[in-house]
């Protein structure tokens, strides 16, 4: 198309081409424009060493470093667009702001190298293209510091910039301090922030924000607070963000009321970030030092300012559910949820306070926290209709709780989804499905679950699966791992780990259950001994030192007599209805047996098909949600099946 176009790519059109790229942030095509057209036989030797740099630009806004440095190199080995200043200053701020310190080391050194041979070669003589660094680069390189922590750069610097001649700028030293800051090194903030002073450079708002950070995280507030005062002495215009750090400071330490004095002065400011998110920061950090009842008061304060957005709620349900105020997270969870489908039009407006994933996942948390199982599976449901999922490396452990509660089919449904979202599930999402299967005996089901464990690369071993069946061996019964063990091994299907891990591990339990089972009655029989042996003697001693009498006792005399053995028999006129009571209680006992075998073979499926899937499932949900979302579900994982 370019081609068919018949321009004249010549080096104006090329950088009025770039600059419309740049503003739309397509740096993959200012990379392939650039590429195409110097690669034509027309243009192969009209290379522009300003669209060149122009494009050096351009990947450095768009973060894209290691790019930059492909496309400087390939400046580097030609001699019409050999690196100048301005593409070793362009490329120094990007290499910068990515913090890949060693690769700015070397593009130092590149000004200092000579071209190669073929590159002088392709020039007249006298070309001299070495050049010296400037403050610029050198304050690239306390920026790459900065991410990296690399402190000891800080002093290579500043020897460096005085062996070369060059005076530190207030930016040098305040990247400086920020080193210092990143790396811990609080009294070598104030040091440099004194050097500054008595070098006379005026020091600016940032350098400000970068000593009451140091001061909060010292535990100084007071001397924070006298930082910015001393800031609005010398007449330095504050930017909001000094006031930012200031008030989390203050809120970090309970002084909450002294903090939204620094609002208002934020107010008057050009803020570069809405209001909202300087009353999340305080809240974060009233809670981040312990104040729960201030980060309520600061929430209630907040709506006298602005409205709270989406990130506020997700932070205020977060404090609400690590502190065991369940009533307060589900009120303002449900007002949330509300307000979005809310009839008012300033409400509906506000798109912010659409619950996302991260609201979701707080209210989730809090409802686990209290136990509210029943409102977790509301929640669960209304987040799976809403078209958002867990971040299982995060939350795994709510479902796996959930399923513990009572509720199996939560951790199974989310397992579901991962799959046919082509995702793989969390390992601890399997081992929970795989203990639920066991405990049910759903053999067919625990197969499927090995393979495709297998099938995602799940690594699990031999002694993980150990541990794994000893601490849930309160849930499985002896004959339920038998017939598993049974039914896996005729089955072909598992060859490999983790399957075969998971197969050594299970018979391993199996006989360990078996030998406990095997000790238990032994124990049982000799404890019973001991106390009949205890009850002989108990009622000897007691019938050879009182005297009975129809009067002192309810026990009639008539009913005692001795035995064959010299024990004492008990023939009161209930011996006969108490062998009944006791035969009855023998018969209430094979029920229940039989009760819990039922349940144990609950779920016993013959095959997985069977199953419905998790797409079935949601549908059944949003069946449900059209009744009532928030309707009490009474049933269990054999409901969802039936279903």
């Amino acid at each position: 198309m370019m081609k068919q176009a018949d321009l004249i790519y010549n080096e104006d059109n090329l950088l009025q081409i770039l600059k419309g790229l740049e503003a739309k942030g397509n740096w993959r095509q200012a990379v392939a424009v650039t590429e195409w057209v110097y690669n034509e036989n027309s243009y192969k030797h009209r290379r522009s060493r300003f669209v060149y740099t122009k494009l050096l630009s351009i990947l450095g806004k768009a973060w894209m470093p290691t790019e930059a440095l492909r496309i400087f190199t390939i400046m580097r080995g030609d001699a019409q667009i050999y690196p100048d200043m301005a593409a070793y200053h362009s490329i120094a701020v990007t290499l910068g702001r990515a913090g890949l310190l060693n690769e700015l080391i070397k593009i130092i050194d590149y000004m200092r190298q000579k071209p190669s041979k073929r590159v002088m070669m392709m020039r007249r003589k006298d070309w001299d293209p070495l050049l010296e660094p400037d403050v610029l680069v050198y304050n690239s390189v306390l920026n790459a510091c900065v991410l990296s922590q690399q402190w000891k750069g800080v002093f290579w610097v500043f020897q460096k910039m005085r062996f070369g001649g060059l005076t530190p700028t207030g930016a040098t030293f305040g990247l400086a301090m920020e080193v210092m800051l990143k790396s811990k090194k609080y009294e070598f903030v104030q040091k440099f922030f004194e050097k500054m002073q008595r070098k006379g450079v005026p020091p600016r708002a940032i350098t400000y924000k970068v000593l009451v950070r140091a001061f909060w995280e010292q535990g100084k507030v007071n001397e924070a607070v006298e930082a910015v005062k001393d800031m609005e002495q010398r007449g330095v215009v504050g930017a909001a963000s000094v006031y930012y750090e200031l008030a989390c400071c203050l809120c970090n330490k309970g002084r909450w009321k002294d903090a939204m004095l620094q609002v208002e002065k934020m107010e008057q400011l050009r803020l570069t970030k809405p209001l909202e998110f300087a009353f999340t920061g305080m809240i974060l950090a009233s809670f981040d030092g312990g104040y729960i009842s201030e980060c309520i008061s600061i929430f209630e304060s907040m709506k006298d300012y602005c409205t709270p957005n989406i990130g506020t709620i997700n932070v205020m349900l977060k404090v609400y559910g690590r502190c065991d105020m369940f009533g307060k997270a589900k009120d303002l969870f449900e007002t949330t949820t509300y307000s979005a489908c809310s009839s008012q039009p300033h409400i509906r407006d506000h798109s912010s306070l659409k619950a996302d994933a991260y609201t979701y996942s707080s209210i989730l948390e809090a409802s686990a926290s209290a136990q509210q199982w029943e409102y977790f599976e509301n929640v669960y449901r209304q987040m799976t209709l809403s078209q958002h999922h867990l971040d299982q490396s995060k939350y795994s452990w709510l479902l796996v709780k959930a399923s513990r509660a009572g509720k199996p089919y939560l951790v199974e449904h989310a397992l579901d989804s991962i799959l046919e979202r082509g995702e793989i599930p969390d390992v601890e999402l399997f081992t929970e499905n795989i203990c639920q299967t066991i405990a049910e005996s759903d053999h067919g089901r625990t197969l499927h679950l090995m393979n495709t464990m297998s099938a995602a690369s799940v690594e699990m071993n031999e002694q993980q699966w150990s541990d794994l069946l000893q601490q849930n061996s309160h849930r499985f019964r002896v004959d339920a791992l038998k017939d598993l063990i049974t039914h896996l091994s005729t089955s072909d299907a598992i060859k490999t780990d983790p399957g075969l891990g998971f197969v050594r591990a299970l018979q391993s339990q199996c006989a360990t259950m078996l030998a406990k089972d095997a000790e238990e009655p032994q124990a049982d029989n000799c404890s019973h001994s001991n106390l009949m042996e205890q009850d002989e003697i108990s009622c000897k001693d007691s019938l050879g030192s009182h005297e009975f009498s129809d009067s002192s006792t309810d026990i009639p005399v008539s009913g005692v007599k001795a035995g064959s053995g010299g024990d004492i028999v008990l023939r009161g006129p209930h011996s006969e209805d108490e062998h009944r009571n006791l035969a009855h209680w023998g018969t209430q006992v094979s029920a229940i047996d039989k009760v819990l075998d039922s349940m144990n073979s609950f779920g016993n499926c013959s095959s997985y098909e069977k199953m419905p899937t998790a797409l079935e499932i949601l549908e059944s949900w949003e069946q449900e949600c059209v009744e009532d979302i928030f309707a009490p579900k009474k049933g269990s994982r054999e409901t969802m099946r039936d279903k």
